[in-house]
């Protein structure tokens, strides 16, 4: 299983960045593979109207969605601005969604966060859970925050609290547990009805939600 591990910060030293690669270092000793980057690697304007109907998507976009649909998991470590989301990650989630097919929809996803701060990114995390799932990302219901987080890392890169060591690596197991049954082991099948008698033709599919 592909996985995409995507640091929403750039900054050189920045504990996401840190995270990040910790993150990716325990999805391969979970079997899977990582595929670690930055929003640094796929560099876009802010996001313009006008500009996407002349120009179309630009290739810091296109690049980001061709990721995003080569892998079967999504994990996002973000930092928390002013208690919401990064721009720069809001507007890298804005650009993705003009694509079409939608990359987000139906992409197993998980959120991190690290922060100097005693809540650890966590708010920044709850308010990008809301446009991944308005998109149609099935965000992993468990999220992790580091908190002060200039003084969690060693020097190797693993976490100075074991316990929270533990916790990540149990967190990324169960989510790629998930992913991989969601991936390999599709045996679930139902018609999706908006209402008892609505749509009594609908095809069988796969996904329970459809």
């Amino acid at each position: 299983m592909r996985t995409l591990v995507l640091s929403g910060s750039s900054r050189t030293g920045s504990v996401n960045v840190r995270l990040a690669a910790l993150v990716a270092a325990m999805v391969r000793e979970a079997g899977a593979v990582a595929e670690p980057a930055t929003l640094r690697d796929f560099p876009m304007p802010p996001y313009d109207g006008d500009a996407e109907a002349g120009e179309g998507l630009p290739e810091g976009a296109l690049a980001l969605c061709e990721r995003i649909e080569a892998a079967q998991a999504l994990i996002i470590a973000s930092p928390e601005y002013n208690a919401s989301v990064p721009g720069v990650l809001k507007n890298a989630v804005d650009w993705v969604s003009r694509y079409r097919p939608q990359p987000f929809k139906d992409k197993q996803t998980l959120l991190v966060s690290a922060s100097p701060s005693m809540v650890g990114g966590n708010r920044g995390l709850w308010a990008l859970r809301v446009p991944l799932e308005h998109l149609g990302a099935r965000v992993y219901p468990d999220m992790f925050s580091l908190a002060g987080a200039h003084h969690a890392f060693t020097e190797d890169g693993t976490l100075t609290d074991p316990d929270l060591g533990k916790r990540l690596g149990e967190t990324i197991g169960s989510f790629l547990d998930l992913v991989e049954a969601d991936t390999r082991y599709l045996c679930l099948q139902r018609r999706w009805y908006e209402f008892l008698g609505d749509r009594t033709d609908a095809p069988v599919t796969s996904r329970a939600q459809d």
